[in-house]
């Protein structure tokens, strides 16, 4: 497949960071400290907020894939949900109520919120899955992935490091405007590479129910989807947590915050090309077991930090670790629709990732709540200029002892997955061969 292709095709992670990962790391403080909707509130919304991604992700999944259209099962939602979801994306930052109405922002937010996850799972799920179905193999996967997180990261740049000025100076009604415009580009440019496989729309597809018994009794996926949900909740953690933790505890500028943030997403892409070839020479699960210890050892000096300055140096070396993690996790989604298409003969990449949609949601909503929950019972006050050293020892705690928790318990986990070595090797020439007796049905 031409790197033309590879790339276009990619741009939907860009997409999808944007979009994704301003509203995990800016929604809450937008809301609570900006807002200044009491945190209860904003916790009891995201508890919903999981709830629904409960229903939402496995549906949204199993939907797709049963669809059976001339434009294939993914495209189509690509194409008709994605300016909804930019437009809903746009609405979450221009709230028709004033600061301190919290009821009435309260609601607002609970609504706008729930239509913007909806809109995001049908469109970022359908654009994922077309990625195992587009890389059978292993070579193809680590570089698309690398391709695909080194575009994320920059991405993850704009949603977590640029906000601060952009905001800070044109206000968040600009902010939610610009990134909605740059989301909507970056995803219809995607389709330009992205391709489906026909003879995978030949299969019949499982029903409801046993689609949903396949996916939660596979050992595979369950020993990766729990660790992945471990991490990728610090990557939610971190970046919800650091403009509390810069502001109020290394008393950073906007534009500090913004050189802290960039400096570990920026370090990170060439990173991400290094761990593309790590991955190749020595497996997707070795490899992330190495990447996990790195990077939890490394979260550890935020809890001594002083000034920026040295929160830039620890997000030096932290970045080594999150690109590791970023280019691994879709890898072993698509290992494990492989093995799941030997068992069953069909291709289900958008129930596994609808769960795994649901699962990282889950992380999100359990951010909400130890993050509420932490600011809440270590005295945090968004009244207050400076913040107690209770509040400060509390976001100390956001930035260390509870996402490394998170890698610890990931770790304990992922030591069960089966998928290695001569396993893996097996499942790979099953389902080339599987693959090849499909094809020649079609013709």
């Amino acid at each position: 497949m031409s790197s033309y292709k590879d790339f276009t095709y990619s741009l939907g992670s860009f997409s999808a960071s944007i979009l994704g990962q301003t509203v995990s790391a800016f929604a809450i403080f937008f809301y609570v400290d900006v807002l200044k909707v009491p945190t209860r509130l904003i916790s009891l919304a995201m508890v919903f907020y999981g709830i629904w991604n409960a229903v939402n992700d496995p549906l949204f999944g199993q939907i797709s894939d049963r669809t059976r259209t001339r434009w294939g099962r993914r495209k189509p939602y690509i194409i008709w949900f994605t300016v909804p979801l930019c437009v809903a994306f746009a609405l979450l930052w221009m709230p028709p109520f004033p600061e301190g109405a919290a009821h009435q922002l309260f609601v607002y937010y609970f609504i706008v919120i729930f239509f913007f996850d909806g809109l995001f799972t049908i469109v970022v799920l359908n654009w994922t899955a077309l990625f195992p179905e587009m890389y059978p193999e292993l070579e193809d996967r680590a570089r698309v992935s690398a391709l695909r997180q080194i575009l994320g990261i920059l991405g993850l740049i704009a949603a977590v490091a640029l906000p601060p000025m952009i905001y800070g100076s044109l206000g968040w009604k600009f902010l939610g405007v610009l990134y909605g415009a740059l989301g909507l580009v970056t995803m219809y440019a995607s389709l330009l590479g992205a391709q489906e496989r026909p003879e995978f729309a030949q299969d019949q597809g499982l029903g409801l129910l046993q689609a949903l018994r396949y996916t939660f009794i596979n050992k595979s996926f369950m020993t990766y989807v729990i660790p992945a949900m471990l991490i990728q909740y610090t990557f939610v953690a971190l970046p919800a947590a650091i403009p509390f933790y810069a502001k109020y505890v290394l008393k950073a500028t906007d534009f500090q915050t913004t050189l802290f943030l960039g400096t570990l997403f920026v370090m990170a892409i060439p990173f991400a090309a290094v761990w593309a070839k790590i991955v190749s020479r020595l497996g997707p699960k070795k490899s992330f077991i190495r990447a996990m210890i790195y990077y939890g050892v490394c979260l550890l000096p935020f809890f001594i930090a002083q000034n920026y300055i040295h929160a830039i140096i620890i997000a030096v070396l932290l970045s080594f670790g999150l690109a590791g993690l970023m280019v691994l996790l879709d890898i072993f989604i698509a290992d494990v629709t492989d093995e799941d298409e030997v068992r069953t003969g069909v291709r289900r990449e958008g129930m596994y990732f609808g769960v795994n949609g649901f699962m990282i949601r889950l992380g999100i909503s359990m951010n909400a709540v130890i993050m509420g929950s932490i600011l809440d019972s270590f005295g945090y006050n968004p009244n207050l200029p400076e913040q107690p050293a209770s509040a400060l020892l509390g976001m100390r705690l956001l930035m260390t002892l509870i996402p490394i928790a998170a890698v610890a318990l990931a770790l304990l986990i992922f030591r069960y997955y089966p998928l290695e070595g001569e396993r893996l090797r097996e499942i790979k020439m099953k389902v080339n061969a599987l693959h090849l007796e499909k094809a020649s049905r079609k013709r």
